[in-house]
């Protein structure tokens, strides 16, 4: 009985510190939105008083004057396509690796995991791009986001096509399937947990970076939403209900994808780790 008491006092004061560390994450978040629909004076408390007054203008003045449509359509096109292209090409990547046990694909697995190590060099990098033509360009940055992800999606894919019996791969070959096909029509219906997970962190990272589109995009008219509010902060840098009403903006859709998508998240993580 004791033991029981014990145990589940325990729990108790492990719940009672998580609340804790929730409410300290959660209290900036709750004076960004409530100093979003203040006036440029009342915010300058940083509290979480309720607004005098809901000012839902500042949200338009935010969308009409931060030019926030088209930085949302970039942020789409940049972190849709970086998506796709890195889940392709690890994917397909991670099969040869699993299939072919060599040596050579071991290396390759050990290179592509020292990814998740080694940071990017931001100044080689800008050379590569530039002798390559695509400097300034939104395709330099998909490629290089597609790049910056590669280690941690080949970790995930390797760990998960491990699981998958070769004899799939063997019969497909003994009815005269290629190696294309047989990753098309066998593999990739069998990884799409691992699909959704790496599409989901990949588009969460992408969309949260302003590193890369600044260093990488000499145009402010392709700038993505969190680039908007760093330009936002310097015209208007005594508004700060303007600011948060920004910050706002551009924190939704990541809040509503993971808000929807956080089971897949969980599964696809535990599935390449446990089965790997």
């Amino acid at each position: 009985m004791n033991a029981t008491l014990r145990k589940s006092w325990r729990t108790y004061l492990v719940e009672i510190v998580m609340l804790l560390g929730s409410l300290i994450v959660l209290l900036p978040i709750l004076i960004m939105v409530l100093g979003s629909f203040k006036t440029s004076a009342e915010v300058l408390d940083f509290s979480l008083k309720l607004p005098k007054e809901w000012l839902f203008s500042n949200y338009q003045k935010v969308y009409e004057e931060g030019n926030l449509l088209r930085a949302f359509l970039n942020g789409i096109l940049i972190t849709g396509v970086s998506s796709i292209v890195n889940i392709v090409t690890t994917s397909a990547a991670s099969f040869v690796l699993v299939r072919r046990e060599s040596r050579l694909s071991n290396a390759l697995y050990l290179f592509f995991f020292m990814g998740l190590i080694a940071p990017m060099s931001t100044i080689t990098t800008i050379r590569v791009v530039q002798w390559l033509g695509f400097y300034g360009s939104i395709t330099s940055v998909i490629l290089i986001y597609a790049a910056l992800n590669t280690a941690f999606s080949v970790f995930l894919y390797n760990g998960f096509i491990k699981s998958i019996p070769k004899a799939l791969d063997e019969v497909a070959f003994l009815e005269g399937a290629g190696m294309f096909s047989v990753f098309f029509r066998i593999i990739i219906p069998l990884i799409v947990p691992v699909n959704a997970t790496v599409a989901i962190m990949v588009f969460m990272s992408v969309w949260n970076d302003i590193t890369i589109p600044i260093y990488f995009l000499t145009n402010s008219s392709d700038w993505t939403m969190p680039l908007s509010v760093y330009n936002f902060y310097g015209k208007y840098s005594r508004d700060w209900n303007l600011i948060f009403a920004d910050l706002v903006l551009t924190s939704l859709p990541v809040f509503i994808l993971y808000l929807f998508a956080q089971k897949y998240i969980v599964g696809g993580l535990t599935a390449g780790a446990v089965k790997g």
